[in-house]
């Protein structure tokens, strides 16, 4: 899942405005960035099986990125870095910290959603979880549709952006969102995990980093 995760930080961002909503997106995707960035290191695998052609479903070992307990403490690590970098915010840095929080624990909700059971609860031996609603492809699709568009009406709903900025991020959402559809059916198997896990972290953060630069208004910090 790539295209719900940024809706998901698209409707945190309508719940706090002062905040960039390029953050939220970035928290909503930690988990994958992480995920990447270990695959690259060694430290967690993924395996793109005989079937991947049919499927596009990839085989992962991730216990350090996606596993519960991990994510939980990904989650924890997001929050506390929120409330230390938003002491201007007074009392209301809290809250900014609980929705981070938030942010980054979604992802493991909405990927124990997908994923087949491939998802540790601790360790790599653990028990693992998950529904599998990939087996299902056009249900799995129509459901991340189904969060973008509501996360990226939630944040342009009332926001200051000027409507050339709205455009774009509608936009780009929706060429997430393509890019996510076209992932899961018809794109071809990559080259290998390492080349499959580098272009995702590009990818990843180009987004995040697109969404940051059209979030800030003229004259404002955030938004």
């Amino acid at each position: 899942m790539f295209a719900g995760h940024m809706g998901v930080g698209l409707a945190l961002g309508r719940a706090e405005r002062r905040v960039n909503v390029g953050t939220f997106i970035a928290a909503a995707l930690l988990l994958d960035m992480v995920l990447w960035v270990f695959v690259l290191l060694g430290w967690e695998s993924v395996v793109l099986p005989a079937d991947f052609a049919r499927t596009h479903q990839p085989e992962f070992v991730f216990p350090y990125s996606h596993g519960l307990l991990a994510a939980i403490g990904w989650s924890a690590f997001a929050g506390a870095t929120a409330f230390a970098f938003h002491g201007h915010l007074g009392p209301a840095r809290m809250r900014v910290a609980a929705l981070m929080a938030a942010a980054v624990f979604s992802h493991w909700l909405l990927d124990a959603l997908v994923h087949r059971p491939e998802m540790p609860l601790a360790g790599a031996a653990s028990a693992k979880v998950g529904v599998g609603l990939w087996q299902h492809m056009p249900m799995a699709l129509a459901a991340e549709s189904a969060i973008v568009v509501i996360g990226l009406y939630l944040f342009l709903t009332g926001c200051r952006l000027s409507w050339g900025k709205r455009a774009a991020f509608a936009t780009l959402s929706l060429v997430v969102l393509a890019f996510t559809v076209i992932g899961m059916t018809m794109a071809p198997p990559p080259p290998s995990p390492h080349v499959m896990a580098a272009s995702s972290l590009a990818v990843l953060v180009v987004v995040c980093a697109l969404a940051g630069w059209l979030a800030r208004p003229p004259g404002g910090p955030t938004r």
